[in-house]
């Protein structure tokens, strides 16, 4: 696999967001568990030293942790985030390809559980869990 090269299955990312826009492209692609959001990790994505943000692994977990309660709900509901945390315990570099793994572990009327692992060419670099809140769905 080349550093240009998206793994299989996983297609140009289905949702838009003004955040995410600077890390574009993104990829996505939806599992039994969720969805995964993935991309090619480039020089927009680092911070001072070089690695890939922090911040960015947490809104990318945020993200794919919400989208897999929509998908749990058949994407007939919209959550916002009650909670987030996210343990680091690794980094990653430019030119690797980070797949946000996300899981709805339980979605009930009010609230899901979702968690998430953060990989780096398949290497773990971070764990996530959080808690999300159904919304109304607007249109």
């Amino acid at each position: 696999m080349t550093s240009t090269d998206i793994p299989a299955g996983f297609e140009p990312h289905f949702r838009k967001a003004p955040l995410t826009d600077p890390w574009e492209p993104l990829y996505s692609k939806k599992t039994e568990k969720g969805v995964t959001v993935g991309l090619r990790l480039a020089m927009p994505h680092t911070n001072a030293r070089g690695l890939i943000h922090g911040g960015l692994i947490a809104a990318l977990a945020d993200a794919a942790m919400g989208y897999s309660c929509a998908h749990a709900t058949n994407w007939t509901t919209s959550f916002v985030t009650i909670s987030l945390s996210v343990d680091y315990v690794g980094a990653a570099e430019i030119g690797q390809w980070l797949a946000v793994e996300g899981d709805a572990i339980k979605t009930g009327n009010t609230i899901c559980f979702a968690q998430c692992l953060i990989k780096a060419d398949d290497a773990v670099i971070a764990r996530a869990s959080g808690t999300f809140r159904v919304v109304p769905k607007k249109g």
